[in-house]
């Protein structure tokens, strides 16, 4: 085929927070339209979240990795030599069995997280609404999506709760001894912040205060939590109120700098402060952290509280990888079955066309038919086609199956034998049967 799944992308195993902060793709940066623009990708998907970056595309293996690199380095007005050292690239079957990963959790920092399922269904509408998925993406997005359902309906992956958030939480705990007498504020009101509240509740913490940018989303996450909605504008001045921020918005600039709390710090009395910023780009500036008694904990610091809540699911997540892999291969194999289908359907439409061509005769011949008569004949000779393509079509796949690397072969010889491309026939085929 000229065209091949591919996968070019960075993630949290590959690039640390700073740099991918620096090449996040947020709406708008980078049109899939773009994309399909120079010939080289037919079809693509954008999926940018917090720990990663993938772009997900349907083009040429030799050049169009390097055409979607040079894309995204350049809507971030970087080169591709700056992004090159992070990347990853997959193609073909590895591409596949990648986002089948990405979809069911299984390459999160969380393994079974259900963030991630959520992003990337997101990331398909998008794709979809903007008319740069077709036939194979729509196919392998649903299959993703399948593949991700078994993995959390068949092991045990996601029976814990565990999340950036409730390692967030977690951390929380072991900085104050009695969550009882900490107040909390989570800024942000989105997917994130809401799971950092129900962690904070659980905790104990003895008040929580929420906003965000939209006072409605931050006066309803707070009514569900009975906590304090607050204006987004006063910010600082409710900061000097509280012992734990749990930081969670969608700003492409930091929202909290060092400036703006050597005076709050003043007011509290030197009282520690705990900043827990879990947001890609970062919320809070890093600059914060030198700050006498205020400690700052950024979404790659989270990795050693979450690693200690992986033993279980990490064996549940090789169950996963088994669920993946047996997926992986039923599509590889949809994927062959492409090349064969121009073949298959031209063999059925050939049986169709001389069934319609002979029954049309044998009619005008018979006349006159009893009721029913002319549907019964349609059905037999629909069965009759049916059952004389079967083993010739069960013959190719097979054969292209046990030996892809005579694949062409083995059309070529099906559509000459058949004639499905109308050749004339040689002279060999005018002189009979040989004679003995």
């Amino acid at each position: 085929m000229d065209s091949e799944l591919l996968i070019v992308g960075l993630n949290h195993k590959t690039a640390p927070v700073e740099v991918r902060e620096r090449f996040a793709l947020s709406e708008g940066d980078l049109s899939g339209k773009t994309l399909l623009t120079g010939g080289d990708v037919s079809e693509c998907l954008i999926l940018s979240t917090c720990n990663r970056v993938e772009i997900l595309a349907v083009g040429r293996p030799d050049t169009a990795p390097e055409c979607l690199l040079g894309a995204w380095a350049e809507v971030r007005a970087e080169t591709p030599d700056r992004l090159r050292p992070y990347i990853y690239t997959h193609k073909g079957r590895e591409a596949v069995r990648h986002i089948f990963a990405v979809a069911a959790s299984l390459d999160s920092m969380v393994p079974g997280e259900p963030q991630i399922l959520g992003q990337l269904k997101d990331a398909y509408k998008k794709a979809l609404n903007g008319g740069t998925t077709r036939h194979i993406l729509n196919h392998l997005l649903h299959k993703a999506f399948f593949a991700a359902k078994r993995v959390r309906s068949e092991t045990g992956i996601a029976s814990s709760a565990v999340s950036v958030s409730y390692a967030a939480v977690e951390l929380a705990k072991r900085i104050f001894d009695d969550m009882g007498k900490t107040r909390a504020m989570l800024i942000g009101a989105g997917e994130m912040a809401e799971l950092a509240a129900v962690h904070l509740i659980n905790a104990g913490i003895s008040s929580l205060k929420i906003t965000n940018r939209t006072q409605e989303r931050a006066a309803h996450l707070a009514g569900r939590f009975h906590a304090e909605a607050v204006p987004f504008e006063d910010l600082a001045r409710h900061l000097a109120e509280v012992d734990i921020i749990i930081s969670s918005t969608g700003s492409t600039e930091p929202i909290i700098r060092e400036a703006d709390l050597r005076g709050l710090m003043q007011k509290r009395k030197n009282k520690p402060m705990f900043f827990i910023d879990i947001a890609v780009p970062r919320d809070v500036e890093p600059a914060v952290n030198a700050i006498d008694n205020i400690y700052l904990y950024d979404i790659d610091d989270l990795k050693e509280v979450v690693e200690e809540n992986l033993i279980h699911r990490r064996s549940e997540a090789v169950r996963g990888q088994e669920i993946v892999d047996w997926e992986t291969q039923a599509f590889c194999a949809w994927m062959r079955s492409l090349v064969l289908q121009p073949t298959i359907v031209d063999l059925v439409r050939r049986g169709e066309k001389i069934a319609g061509r002979e029954l049309e005769k044998t009619l005008k011949r018979l006349g006159p038919l009893p009721d029913g008569a002319c549907d019964a004949l349609k059905v037999m000779l629909t069965s009759v086609v049916r059952k004389l393509n079967h083993e010739p079509i069960t013959y190719l796949k097979k054969a292209c199956a046990d030996h892809p690397e005579a694949k062409l072969r083995h059309i070529s010889t099906m559509r000459r034998i058949f004639n499905l491309d109308n050749e004339k026939q040689d002279e060999y085929s005018k002189e009979g049967p040989e004679q003995s």
